[in-house]
């Protein structure tokens, strides 16, 4: 083909994407007040009809999941989620694995809730988008991407019963441990192999929580101390001894200075699902280390029951990977309560803010064209909104659902 042809083609293949995209913007907006006022008036009716609080919560959970298909999803790629509700062209084309990986297991939530195939079938063809997008691998330079894949894998193993999902898991795990991990400021895993001495509290917590699922699922000694040692690195490098909170990295910038001014949900929600990993290992007081962290992160975070914003600085923009940070919270939040005894005071508080942010986020996304999700889930969905943003929304409204239903 000449480089005119080629030309050509390409100019009429983006033409191609703009329309097919624009196509999707324009019945999104037209359908907007319909499905606002659709609703305002089906949730009247599940309530009524669902009477008991937990069956309830199960539609809500089934409504946000089929929010995230039709204000996300995407013509072109079937089963594929946009990166942008609606859709931007400038952010048509980044690639955010760490985000798919979440979202495969948001639709392994719903089946688990459901037994909905559907759902299933939704999270086999997310990863397998995402494989392809990836250059037909799993494997990428950043060592808590994969181990975010690797827990999603492991999942999708467990509810299908494919062992080619666990030997996947098994390759991504080896792939961290042998590339990642460094003695550099203690043995623990770097973030990425470009920077092989910044460590930091997603890829550690992500790695301990992993091993100690493997522990679980193979009964291999290898990653029980696997878990073991990167938990310790992480309780003896970057947790508060007084407050459990948990601090991003240390030497991000090259000056081995501890990140103490960056502090962020979802590694107190890492550092806690890693704990009660741990418990099962065993590990002495686990479940009570992750329970401090819990309440120490929600009076640090939402001292008015509403996780509002993590911004480092204040005058940045919402969505981004800030998206999902409240969502992986919540996640490891409703692993937690179930295990606290029942008159504990920390499980009340857990409880409590658990209901406080989901009646707010409810309330909010019924205000919203297609049901989609603000950062601070106490007001109304801007005119653009991240998938990072809206996973977090449907990781909140499972965890609901599953803790009203009496699950963990």
């Amino acid at each position: 083909m000449n480089d005119e042809s080629t030309a050509t083609t390409s100019t009429n293949f983006c033409c191609l994407v703009i329309a097919v995209f624009a196509m999707d913007s324009s019945q999104s907006h037209r359908g907007a007040h319909r499905e606002r006022r659709q609703n305002e008036r089906v949730d009247a009716g599940t309530d009524a009809r669902m009477g008991a609080r937990g069956k309830s919560w199960d539609a809500r959970a089934e409504r946000a999941q089929d929010a995230l298909t039709s204000a996300f999803g995407t013509r072109l790629r079937r089963g594929g989620l946009r990166n942008t509700a609606p859709w931007r062209l400038r952010q048509a084309f980044a690639f955010n694995y760490w985000w798919l990986a979440h979202a495969v297991e948001v639709r392994i939530d719903g089946f688990t809730r459901t037994g909905d195939p559907s759902h299933l079938e939704s999270a086999r063809r997310l990863l397998h988008l995402l494989r392809r997008r990836n250059h037909g691998t799993l494997v990428n330079d950043y060592f808590d991407d994969m181990g975010w894949l690797a827990i999603a894998l492991l999942r999708l193993h467990a509810v299908t019963g494919d062992h080619g999902l666990l030997d996947e898991t098994v390759g991504l795990w080896e792939q961290i441990r042998r590339a990642g991990w460094n003695d550099t400021y203690g043995a623990s895993v770097a973030w990425r192999r470009q920077q092989p001495d910044y460590k930091n509290a997603p890829t550690n917590g992500v790695f301990a929580l992993l091993s100690a699922r493997l522990s679980a699922v193979t009964g291999d000694a290898r990653y029980s101390r696997a878990a073991r040692d990167a938990l310790a690195w992480l309780e003896t490098t970057l947790v508060d001894p007084a407050t459990g909170i948990v601090a991003d990295g240390v030497n991000r910038v090259g000056d081995g200075r501890r990140d103490t001014d960056w502090v962020f949900s979802y590694n107190q929600g890492l550092y806690i699902g890693a704990l009660i990993e741990a418990s099962a290992l065993p590990a002495e007081d686990a479940l009570a280390r992750a329970e401090r962290t819990a309440v120490s992160a929600i009076a640090l975070f939402a001292p008015t029951g509403v996780i509002r914003t993590e911004n480092s600085r204040l005058d940045q923009r919402g969505g981004g990977d800030i998206g999902l940070f409240k969502g992986v919270f919540l996640r490891y939040l409703g692993e937690l309560i179930p295990r606290l005894p029942e008159n504990s005071a920390g499980r009340s508080e857990l409880e409590r803010f658990v209901r406080t942010s989901t009646d707010a986020l409810w309330a909010s996304i019924r205000r919203s064209p297609s049901l989609r999700a603000a950062d601070d889930w106490s007001r109304p969905a801007p005119r653009v909104t991240f998938l990072s943003t809206q996973l977090s929304a449907v990781m909140a409204l499972e965890t609901r659902a599953r803790l009203e239903r009496g699950g963990g």
